[in-house]
């Protein structure tokens, strides 16, 4: 069974001011992060305002990932939902499937389905696929939690289901996971406030939306970290924490945009209902940007 460790971005879809995906804009970001150290990819998730792709979008935003990593990193794929057969179906349509590393599926989100129905869910994906899945919990979008429970009865009952993005916020939840998980079942932080109490407990690494605004500080705080060295990977974490809060102030991924188009990697455009990030959030961000660059 595989594992994912290290630093995983969650990549967004750079649009031009008409709306439309750069292409060049995105290719850009690959080659920044690839060249910065990070171990993994994640294409299609929730930083990529993937409810707003169409699906021929979406294909192209494959092709122009995997054409810009030439498979020298992992490649996860994002295809969630809140209807079950519609998900099975998205994950069969993809035609080079064994070129994606696993397929993330988020939690059912709006219906809010019970912790059983949850359970069912998932057993009903790794039924009707050969894909790996990794489990994305994520409370605060889909309205409802999964509990280590129900991640814990996943984890032993289906090999193919190898990990879980934790994006709860609960550091115990976490832990509970951790302390109880199969050996071969990854916990990643999908949350960058809580990747080092994830990794220092126990868990693989992060899966994370600053990663890609600072992907060389973030792979280098998780190596650290998985290699238990605690104050150097705090005094990183420390030094961007201010920034890390503030990319999120105006939502995800207006911030990160914002970021990155003052950092020259692409434009700051988001699709609605997002807006644009504010001059005065351009302006914090920037002003963090210098203090940190002056440290």
């Amino acid at each position: 069974m595989k594992k994912l460790y290290g630093t995983g971005v969650a990549l967004v879809t750079p649009f031009k001011k008409n709306e439309q995906i750069d292409f060049n804009g995105l290719e850009k970001l690959v080659r920044y992060v690839l060249d910065n150290n990070v171990d993994y990819l994640v294409a299609l998730g929730t930083t990529a305002e993937t409810t707003t792709l169409k699906k021929e979008e979406k294909s192209d935003v494959i092709k122009c990932i995997q054409n810009a990593n030439y498979k020298k990193l992992p490649l996860i794929l994002g295809i969630g939902g809140n209807n079950t057969k519609n998900v099975i179906k998205q994950i069969n349509s993809i035609k080079n499937l064994p070129d994606f590393y696993a397929i993330l599926s988020v939690s059912p989100y709006y219906n809010r389905p019970s912790q059983e129905g949850i359970y069912q869910h998932f057993k009903s994906i790794v039924n009707c696929t050969e894909a790996d899945i990794i489990i994305y919990n994520v409370p605060k979008r889909t309205g409802s939690n999964i509990t280590p429970d129900t991640i814990l009865r996943l984890a032993f009952d289906f090999e193919n289901i190898i990990g879980i993005k934790e994006a709860s916020g609960d550091v115990l939840q976490s832990y509970k996971i951790l302390e109880h998980k199969p050996e071969n079942f990854s916990v990643i932080s999908g949350d960058d406030f809580i990747t080092l109490p994830v990794v220092f407990g126990g868990g693989e690494g992060v899966i994370s939306v600053i990663a890609q605004g600072f992907p060389d500080k973030i792979s280098k705080m998780v190596s650290l970290a998985r290699n238990n060295n605690v104050r150097k990977a705090f005094s990183i974490f420390y030094n961007i924490i201010k920034i890390i809060d503030l990319i999120y102030e105006e939502g995800n991924p207006t911030g990160i945009k914002t970021f990155l188009s003052i950092i020259g990697i692409c434009d700051p455009y988001v699709r609605l209902p997002l807006l644009v990030g504010t001059s005065s959030l351009r302006e914090k961000i920037l002003h963090l940007l210098n203090k940190i660059n002056d440290s």
